[in-house]
């Protein structure tokens, strides 16, 4: 009976040894399991941590172009006036009316040069003339053919018709009306005439055989006629 019962006793602690081991195993392989669940998620937080900078690294080099600002009504009518100014009308606003009114060309008689600028435009008639064609054929620049315009409009010689012409604001030029000359009389015997106090329509001496007078007219007729 007794040794039935330390047989029993060794299985019974031979069992306690097998449990015991099969324990430690469990426990073994638990703690391996947690360690490669740790691993894992601790790898992809690296990878994600070195991903941001690059991300944001690669957002500050490339910088965005700032945003235009946006313009107003009032600002882009502005501009579009600006685009459309004739040298004319920016002459205008730099200029006084006194500039505009007195302007002068060296060494140039104005009355003799407006007196062309008359004839020309009287040949175009309501038609007018472009102020390039005209400048051109006076041989005046740009400048000083729109500094002449607007003294002639001033003086109320002619009118300007602003247009578009190839692409460009320019004006049209059209005679209003022809200014009063004096050169077509310079010369006549009548205004130093030494017997002008006996002259009369029905007198001995008379504008109808006044010898001054032919031969003033003859000499005129004679002066060769100056290209337009």
């Amino acid at each position: 009976m007794a040794k039935k019962k330390d047989t029993l006793i060794e299985e019974a602690e031979k069992i306690k040894a097998d449990l015991d081991a099969l324990k430690k195993k469990k426990k073994v392989l638990d703690s391996s399991s947690t360690k490669k669940a740790a691993a894992k998620p601790a790898k992809k937080t690296a990878k994600k941590a070195a991903a941001k900078p690059a991300k944001k690294t690669a957002k500050k080099d490339v910088e965005k172009p700032p945003k235009a600002k946006k313009l107003t009504k009032k600002e882009l009518e502005e501009i579009k006036r600006i685009e459309e100014l004739t040298l004319e009308e920016e002459l205008e606003e730099q200029l006084s009316d006194a500039e505009i009114e007195n302007f002068q060309i060296e060494k140039v008689d104005m009355e003799r040069l407006t007196n062309k600028v008359c004839d020309i435009l009287a040949e175009k008639e309501s038609d007018g003339m472009l102020q390039g064609e005209l400048w051109k054929k006076l041989k005046l620049t740009n400048q000083i053919g729109s500094r002449l315009a607007l003294k002639l409009e001033r003086m109320g010689t002619i009118t300007r018709e602003k247009l578009l012409e190839n692409n460009r604001w320019t004006y049209k030029l059209i005679l209003k009306k022809t200014p009063i000359s004096t050169q077509s009389i310079e010369n006549a015997p009548c205004l130093v005439c030494p017997v002008e106090q006996k002259c009369s329509l029905e007198g001995e001496i008379s504008p109808r055989n006044c010898q001054f007078i032919e031969d003033w007219v003859i000499a005129e007729l004679k002066k060769p006629v100056k290209a337009k």
